[in-house]
């Protein structure tokens, strides 16, 4: 979507995300033994090789759902929409047919259950949508560009500052809204402060996937909350040192902008 909104090569923005999403998911790591060690999580004892092996076999059919999907989509088989629905016919014939696991009789009932998950995302990307119109129509995005025009003299603090506000949006707008009002935004503020725009695509497009768990509309908050039945509250006593790390990450980025050129430029 940024590719094409902004004409920036997506194989480019694909090759530059490679650096800072090992970044990132180191940052997590690092960020579970801390959380592990903080809460003192009880460490199951290492199986032998012989349980192992087992294990192994016995989670080839789970572990075939996500390369097909990966390669479905590769090869142009099915969308990432109807990923999904592959994904969820697949789940349904192995956990009935061959694990055995989900019984018919409970199938009515997580059809419910999706349901209603379903529905309060939807009421929530609807919400988000009339945000976005109300914010286009109120003539928010020239203003905002306007305000941004004095910080094109110094690169570093201008990314400081859209990065900030793209967070600040986050919290209230899901994930196509923000790329769809902003992009065309701020790409003439990015060009005439000479930023790369492929690192500040990969940067933008970060800081809006963070947004995804930035209370209060943050759609990924809402789902888990919907299926592990825990409040919001309670999520994000456990989701704040994640959120940190991410922010942290994305610090450094702006900070360090050799850290996506430098790896694009070797990887291209």
């Amino acid at each position: 979507m940024f590719g094409v909104i902004a004409n920036v090569s997506i194989g480019k923005l694909f090759m530059a995300g490679i650096a800072p999403g090992l970044m990132m998911g180191v940052a997590l790591l690092v960020t579970w033994l801390w959380v592990a060690r903080k809460d003192k999580v009880t460490v199951l004892p290492k199986q032998d090789m012989t349980a192992r092996v087992r294990a192994g076999v016995d989670g080839v059919w789970a572990l075939l759902m996500p390369a097909g999907i990966i390669g479905g989509m590769k090869f142009g088989i099915f969308t990432p929409t109807e990923a999904g629905v592959a994904a969820c016919v697949y789940a349904f014939v192995v956990g009935v047919f061959i694990y055995r696991e989900l019984p018919l009789r409970q199938v009515y009932g997580l059809l419910v259950s999706a349901a209603k998950s379903t529905a309060v995302i939807v009421f929530l990307i609807a919400a988000a949508l009339v945000s976005a119109w109300l914010i286009t129509t109120s003539d928010v995005p020239q203003q905002v560009a306007a305000l941004l025009k004095p910080f094109t003299d110094n690169p570093t603090l201008l990314m400081f500052v859209i990065m900030l506000l793209v967070v600040i949006v986050g919290t209230a707008l899901d994930f196509a809204p923000t790329l769809m009002i902003l992009t065309p935004v701020l790409m003439p503020v990015i060009k005439e402060a000479g930023i790369d725009p492929v690192y500040f695509g990969v940067l933008f497009i970060m800081n809006n996937a963070i947004g995804l768990i930035t209370p209060p509309v943050g759609i990924v908050l809402n789902v888990i909350c919907g299926v592990s039945k825990i409040s919001m509250s309670e999520l994000m006593k456990g989701l704040w040192p994640f959120l940190w790390a991410e922010l942290a990450v994305l610090f450094l980025l702006v900070l360090f902008p050799s850290l996506v050129l430098v790896p694009l430029k070797w990887l291209t």
